[in-house]
């Protein structure tokens, strides 16, 4: 059984808060009527999903996850990364897609912005490799590790992945290199399949700590698996809280909730209502820069979930306030395709107070005494009347503070509303069939073994 502390706030104040999403600001667009009768086939599609009986089915290993998950498990990654924490100034994850979108989305959003500057750190820096092919990237990583100690935890449930496998041949190789064959054995963890694949045949050759991605965990849902708790225990972030706001929202969007208490519900009614009404884009907004990553994460999630069989809505994300200096003309008055959902941060985690200046040259003395985050606020509720104004739903979504606890509260969040919202849309959310044309296209024209006939397919049309 599973023992977590419970989330403690300021003054050591037991606090219990979930996070919250409004939908009211869409009604108007849509009617709260017709999102209301979404209800029987909402509930359809969560029973389906807890019952097996849809499609993808074979993948539902997210579903019940965190109240899965026990002691033993979650003291075993954190003794892992406590070695790598201990022995390494770097760690870089290899991998991609929800192999390393996850882990970097909470990774980004806890940590100081600036703290990769630190001469003393407590932690390792966490990087990243395999998840483009960029050779000036890799040479450049490469370059900075060669006067660093450096771990590597390798993604992949295949091994052969090409740009997870192109990165770990060249890191691995420099590691050994570097600190000698046996200390790069113990620096060496593999996130890899249970008992086939490259990456797996390797770890037993080699003598590498492992674990296991689930046969029925995709990699999308797999932010709460090992791929995404050992690079965040890593970076020093607590995984118990992590897990305890998911077990809070695998339990409040559960089938036994009321649709009007259940979030993931509502989101996924709100959202599939929103697009029969001709809302084609949905655009991720957040006041936040350290939310950057959960929108890149929250893209491929839902991307890859619902865009098949010519359908789906087109996911799309945005940081405020900067980029209302470049996306928000075409927000406000371009296309009326568009909804934001806007992820919210109630309270700051630190306080700046905004100075007086006798000289008042910006003409900004009215702001003298204000929190910035106030002046954030303002900017927020603004913004979002605005785009109401100028014809764009808004939905809310927000959370009490930024921490572990709602950050998990929200990964959870975002994987219910996903997997009930595909079945409402008619598609199996949880394959991703298209992603394959670019590989094959690929190892065509680099003449893979085993190709022949497609490389010369492809080489009649370019």
């Amino acid at each position: 059984m599973l023992t977590i502390p419970p989330f403690r706030g300021l003054g050591g104040l037991k606090i219990m808060e979930t996070i919250k999403l409004s939908i009211d600001k869409a009604f108007g667009f849509v009617s709260e009527q017709a999102v209301a009768g979404y209800k029987a086939q909402i509930a359809e599609a969560n029973a389906a999903l807890h019952n097996g009986t849809g499609k993808g089915s074979d993948f539902l290993g997210w579903l019940n996850l965190p109240t899965s998950i026990d002691d033993a498990f979650l003291s075993d990654i954190e003794n892992t990364a406590k070695i790598l924490r201990e022995n390494c100034e770097v760690v870089v994850v290899i991998g991609i897609g929800g192999s390393y979108l996850g882990a970097k989305a909470v990774i980004d959003a806890l940590s100081n912005s600036f703290d990769w500057l630190k001469t003393e750190r407590k932690s390792p820096v966490v990087v990243y490799a395999g998840q483009n092919i960029g050779e000036d990237y890799l040479y450049e990583l490469q370059e900075m590790l060669k006067t660093r100690k450096f771990g590597i935890i390798s993604i992949s449930k295949s091994g052969t992945t090409t740009e997870p496998a192109l990165a770990f041949r060249l890191l691995k190789t420099q590691l050994e290199e570097q600190q000698g064959k046996a200390a790069a054995q113990k620096l060496i963890v593999a996130v890899t399949d249970k008992a086939r694949g490259a990456l797996r045949t390797l770890a037993v050759q080699e003598g590498y700590k492992t674990y296991v991605i689930e046969d029925n965990i995709g990699g999308r849902y797999s932010v709460l698996t090992p791929v995404g708790l050992l690079p965040i225990a890593v970076a020093g972030f607590d995984i118990r809280q992590l897990i305890a706001g998911a077990v809070k929202m695998e339990t409040l969007c559960g089938t036994e909730t009321p649709f009007e208490e259940n979030p993931a519900a509502q989101y996924a009614a709100v959202r599939n209502e929103l697009y029969k009404s001709g809302k084609k884009i949905e655009i991720l907004v957040n006041f936040h820069p350290k939310m950057h990553f959960v929108a890149e994460w929250w893209k491929q999630l839902y991307g890859e979930s619902e865009g098949k069989d010519n359908l789906g809505i087109f996911p799309a994300s945005v940081d405020f306030t900067s980029d209302l200096h470049s996306m928000g003309q075409w927000i406000q008055e371009g296309e009326r395709s568009i909804f934001e959902t806007v992820i919210s941060i109630k309270e700051s985690n630190n306080t700046k107070i905004f100075p007086n200046d006798e000289s008042n040259l910006d003409g900004l003395n009215f702001l003298a005494g204000k929190r910035v985050d106030e002046v954030n606020k303002m900017a927020e509720l603004g913004t979002m009347i605005a785009h109401i104004d100028g014809g764009v739903p808004n939905l809310k979504i927000e959370l009490p503070k930024l921490n572990e606890y709602y950050l998990g509260q929200l990964l959870y969040f975002f994987e219910k509303a996903c997997g009930i919202s595909g079945y409402v849309l008619g598609v199996n959310p949880f394959d991703q069939p298209g992603v394959e044309a670019y590989k094959k296209n690929m190892f065509a024209l680099l003449e893979k073994p085993g190709f022949e006939e497609e490389t010369k397919a492809i080489k009649a049309r370019i």
